[in-house]
Formats: C-alpha cells, sequence, structure tokens
C-alpha cells in the first residue's frame, strides 16, 4: 500500500515537470532512488555509480514500455532524448554504494560467492561488481532490490540488452537467489 500512495504522490508531482528546472525534476529522482548511498525504500535502487550508458537504456526502455513501473510511468513517458542524457550523467556522477554495515551471514555470503561464481556473473558486472558500459553496478545494491530484479529476470517480467540475465537465473531456486543477492549486496 505504501508503493500505491508513493506512486500517487510522484505521479501528481511529475504533472508539472515541464516547468520545472532540470535540478528540480532531478531532486523528486533522488527523494526515491537515494543522493548518498541508499535509496528511501523497499525494492528501489540506489542508482549511485551506475554507468551512464546502463541507465540511459534503463530510462529508455522506461519510456517506451519496454520496463513499467507505477512510480517511474509517468515520469518516463515524458523524457526526452536530452532528459535521457541529462539524467544519465547526473546519475552516474552520485557516488557509488558502500557495503551494508551488518556482517554477512557467513554460509549465505560463501553460497552466493559460489553461484555467482558458477553464474560467471563478474565476466560482464566487473569482478569488483561495479559494472561498466550497458551493465549495472551490483556490487552494493539493496538485497531487497537484488532478490526482486533477478526474479523479476527469471520470470521474463525483465528485459536486459541481452540474454544473459535470462541464462543466468534459469534454475536457480528462491533461496540460491536470495543467497546471491545477500552476496552481491554485501560483497567485500
Amino acid at each position: 500500500m505504501r508503493s500505491v500512495a508513493l506512486a500517487l504522490v510522484l505521479v501528481a508531482a511529475a504533472a508539472p515537470a515541464r516547468s520545472q528546472s532540470f535540478q528540480e525534476q532531478f531532486a523528486t529522482c533522488l527523494a526515491c532512488h537515494g543522493e548518498a548511498d541508499r535509496s528511501a525504500g523497499a525494492e528501489v535502487p540506489y542508482l549511485g555509480g551506475q554507468p551512464a550508458l546502463f541507465v540511459m537504456f534503463q530510462l529508455f526502455m522506461f519510456r517506451e514500455g519496454q520496463r513499467t513501473n507505477p512510480a517511474m510511468d509517468p515520469f518516463a513517458k515524458s523524457f526526452t532524448d536530452d532528459n535521457l542524457r541529462r539524467y544519465s550523467e547526473a546519475i552516474t556522477k552520485l557516488p557509488p554504494p558502500r557495503p551494508p554495515a551488518e556482517v554477512p551471514d557467513a554460509a549465505r555470503y560463501e553460497h552466493g560467492k559460489a553461484l555467482a561464481a558458477r553464474g560467471r556473473c563478474d565476466f560482464c558486472h566487473n569482478p569488483d561488481y561495479s559494472g561498466k558500459d550497458q551493465t549495472p553496478r551490483i556490487a552494493h545494491q539493496r538485497e531487497d532490490y537484488l532478490v526482486k530484479s533477478l526474479h523479476d529476470y527469471k520470470a521474463g517480467r525483465r528485459i536486459g540488452t541481452r540474454a544473459a540475465m535470462a541464462e543466468a537465473v534459469h534454475g536457480l531456486s528462491d533461496t540460491d537467489i536470495a543467497d546471491l543477492a545477500h552476496y552481491i549486496a554485501h560483497f567485500r
């Protein structure tokens, strides 16, 4: 229910967006996605440190309806190509997230680490999971968001620029997905 209320607030905020400055519009993005290390709500990704090309592709997919989200849709539908570029450039300048303060569960971390090695996650996302080009930074992302994303890829609800993610999560159990997300969120 909280996410529906948040979406309604964002829809209302999006209406006058054409008269707002870029900084005012970007402040709306930061209200949900955060500007200093963490996003505001469950299953909402923190965007800092993401490669600009990845951000641009994701915003484009939202604009074109290839990705949907009740909070993002009202904004993205009105994005111009210049908006895509400006938001991508601004987001990539935000600091990347730090590892969570809590100590990871050792067994889950090791299981997730083994799954990441087996799936060769470091091949596309870099050995430090910092991302590159059209591939996202996943290191230290919100664990709940990682779980949601992996489930969305597995169910075919989310597409990427390649079929690699659908292949990578194929055959993973719910426990595997949870442990993989735990490892990536707490990566050290």
